[in-house]
């Protein structure tokens, strides 16, 4: 078992830390990451196979007492969300142990932590100016624009790999039935052979 902690950073005007990361899950093995949250702190995950197999994996959290706080088998993606009812290491695992041979890709979104207002007039009972609104507006676009853009590469991510399984299998075919069209071709040619063999050992033997 390969147990690895989730390294966090710091998004730009946000103080919600968060990980991104796409990490190979062999055949019979589980992968768990861990991070400290303080009480009443709000996290996401989000996770997806992106290849391997049927695309599925099991998956579960624990909180610090290890109570499962979430648990989904042969699973291809899921979003969770959970606020914290206690200090402590919170744990993500998941798991390929029902696979005999197929490795998995998977890619993993863990977010914690609450979104910051943009400027410091938006906690206030004061209104925004027109530009404090276009710069808010313009944040929320370009969120939405990331979010776009991290599920159009998973998705470009697990075409390929599809369509290079697809080509392989494609590949595979071809070249037996390349292998079977010879075969077949020479043994008509050596059975065509062997009846001119017979009538000219016939014709011999009569004269």
């Amino acid at each position: 078992m390969l147990y690895l902690s989730l390294s966090c950073f710091l998004l730009n005007a946000l103080v919600v830390l968060g990980t991104e990361l796409t990490f190979e899950l062999a055949d019979k093995e589980k992968q768990c990451f861990f991070e400290e949250l303080e009480k009443n702190v709000k996290f996401d995950i989000d996770f997806q196979v992106i290849a391997g197999g049927n695309y599925d994996v099991d998956c579960f959290v624990t909180d610090p007492q290890n109570n499962v706080l979430y648990n989904e088998r042969k699973k291809q993606y899921y979003s969770f969300s959970h606020t914290t009812a206690m200090k402590g290491v919170y744990k993500v695992c998941f798991s390929n142990e029902f696979s005999t041979f197929t490795h998995k890709i998977v890619y993993l979104d863990f977010r914690h932590g609450e979104e910051k207002p943009l400027l410091d007039s938006m906690g206030a009972s004061t209104a925004l100016t027109q530009l404090e609104s276009s710069c808010v507006a313009i944040h929320e676009v370009l969120k939405v624009v990331a979010e776009s853009q991290t599920w159009y590469r998973l998705r470009e991510a697990q075409d390929r790999t599809k369509a290079e399984h697809l080509l392989e299998r494609v590949t595979l075919w071809s070249m037996g039935e390349t292998a079977l069209l010879f075969t077949i071709g020479v043994g008509q040619v050596l059975l065509l052979k062997s009846f001119f063999s017979d009538k000219k050992g016939s014709v011999v033997a009569t004269t």
